[in-house]
């Protein structure tokens, strides 16, 4: 067992992550349980956090936000609660990394324009410098973990 998960459980974070609305008789269907068994299963991994919540994915350009960019913020102070209240208040930031190395943390981003991207690098730039990198295609889409080999 890897994580304290076995091969079920992760027969079945395979196939919700495929497709989280499967329901619940055609999962177990697919990882040869009963339906009853693969509800038990499921709502032990999400009491234990290992499945944090389910979302839809969504296309960014078909909802207006064609440009994405990912932005590194070298951050040299020690207070983070104003950032922090920007990341909260700024749904443009889809997600924010702590990192280690010359950068503090690692943005992504998406804006209707690069205008609206230049306006939120100014807000980002008055905690610190930032590079930016625009997106052109994202080759690979997040695709969540597979089962560790050993």
């Amino acid at each position: 067992m890897t994580g304290n998960l076995d091969e079920i459980d992760w027969a079945i974070l395979e196939e919700l992550q495929r497709d989280a609305r499967v329901s619940l008789s055609e999962l177990g269907r697919r990882v040869n349980l009963s339906s009853s068994a693969t509800t038990e299963r499921v709502r032990h991994l999400e009491a234990r956090g290992v499945i944090s919540g389910y979302a839809a994915v969504v296309d960014l350009s078909a909802v207006g936000y064609p440009v994405l960019a990912l932005v590194r913020l070298k951050y040299p102070g020690n207070r983070h609660e104003p950032l922090r209240r920007l990341l909260g208040e700024r749904r443009e930031i889809l997600e924010c990394l702590r990192t280690t190395g010359d950068d503090c943390y690692t943005l992504k981003i998406a804006t209707t324009s690069m205008d609206h991207l230049e306006k939120i690098i100014d807000e980002l730039a008055a905690f610190g410098s930032t590079t930016t990198s625009v997106v052109y295609r994202q080759t690979l889409p997040y695709r969540g973990p597979a089962r560790p080999t050993p």
